[in-house]
């Protein structure tokens, strides 16, 4: 059996662009800019490191247990779930894809750092990025909608958004959960970044920022045309609404749920960027997301939130100018691991070995067990297929 792919191409506004950002003015008029320096090779980490949570240590090739909260240490060797490949007699899901463009949107215009540029930190202030090479500009983007094969037309359907899409690593694993009853049956839109990375550029823009702005995006410019384009109606119900992402698309994950907590409940994310990267700069938020570890989760009331978190061994560390000590990806999920398991929460934390940023052999291995446990207490119907 085959998917179904309805792909609408919009106008392109962004041909031409890199050509045209990457002319530089005569070095007379304006210095080049200093191109951002190669990051360096992370260390290996080792996952009992005084000050790093107390972690379970898994069997070699084992995924921790579905029904259990806390931390995990997984690895070395990372093979695939049986559920991240097709199966024979598995119904599958319809996937469709559509664009979207800068100019229809009323929420993000559109920005971009020009190339080989980065920025400097402030002389004042080591962990303030100061970007002078952003300015206005077009993107489109790719949007992926998965329909489950169990969807029943005209019902509310529980929902994941994905960043960086499309994830068919994704589409794939629903396909044997569903049909095995481990997770409801969920539609799951799997929407592409703006463009670029980190501070200064579109994607940095929606992902980094402590704010619910990319949240009501997807509330208010993509859900409806998912919703009109496919003929599927999606719950209201937060506790039917998930996230999911890996590197800053996982720190938005959480930054959507923990701004807009009556519109998602569940957070997936591989790699969280819960590090200092939002810009622009803002005093309510001055660490970016490594103030959820240092300051919001320990000082605000427990929101209703269900979390699994990944990292890996060999994770990012220390990539840019700023050493701020707040650019240690391992470092920060294991003290978002900690901040979570202090003020109560269901989550679970797994500690890699033998893995990088955002590693795909890690998600191949654990991708199934996080979403059943992700979605553990929510109602699935229907009978096995």
């Amino acid at each position: 059996m085959f998917r179904v792919s309805n792909i609408a191409f919009l106008i392109c506004l962004t041909t031409g662009l890199d050509s045209a950002m990457a002319q530089s003015p005569p070095a007379a008029q304006t210095p080049a800019p200093a191109a951002r320096p190669p990051r360096p090779t992370p260390p290996t980490r080792d996952p009992h490191t005084p000050g790093y949570v107390t972690a379970k240590e898994l069997p070699d090739g084992a995924n921790a247990p579905v029904k259990e909260d806390g931390d995990f240490i997984l690895g070395p060797t990372h093979n695939p779930a049986p559920e991240m490949a097709a199966q024979e007699g598995v119904p599958q899901g319809a996937v469709y894809e559509f664009t979207m463009s800068s100019a229809d949107s009323k929420i993000y215009p559109g920005i971009a750092r020009e190339p080989n540029t980065f920025g400097t930190p402030d002389a004042d202030n080591p962990a303030k990025l100061i970007v002078t090479t952003s300015h206005p500009a077009p993107y489109t983007r790719r949007v992926a909608v998965y329909v489950p094969k169990q969807y029943v037309p005209g019902t509310a359907a529980p929902f994941i958004v994905g960043a960086d899409g499309p994830d068919r690593l994704l589409f794939t694993a629903l396909d044997n959960l569903i049909a095995q009853r481990r997770v409801p049956a969920m539609i799951a839109i799997s929407i592409g970044n703006g463009s670029g990375d980190a501070q200064g550029s579109q994607r940095g823009l929606e992902y980094d920022t402590m704010s619910g702005l990319y949240a009501e995006f997807v509330e208010k410019e993509v859900l409806p045309l998912v919703e009109q384009k496919y003929n599927v109606k999606l719950t209201k119900d937060p506790e039917g609404r998930a996230t999911m992402g890996g590197s800053s698309g996982g720190s938005c994950a959480l930054i959507m749920a923990w701004y807009h907590p009556e519109l998602y409940h569940r957070v997936l994310t591989y790699s969280g960027t819960y590090v200092n990267q939002q810009w622009p700069w803002n005093p309510e938020t001055p660490h970016g997301a490594w103030g959820f570890h240092d300051q919001l989760t320990p000082n605000s009331p427990r929101k209703p939130i269900r979390i699994w978190m990944e990292v890996g061994d060999r994770d990012n560390f220390n990539p840019n100018v700023m050493r701020d000590n707040m650019h240690d990806w391992v470092l920060a999920n294991e003290n978002m691991a900690k901040a979570l398991a202090g003020k109560g929460y269901h989550y679970q934390f797994v500690f890699a070995r033998n893995a990088g940023h955002t590693d795909r052999t890690v998600k191949q291995q654990t991708l199934p067990e996080a979403l059943e446990y992700l979605w553990q207490g929510y109602r699935i119907e229907g009978p096995k297929k």
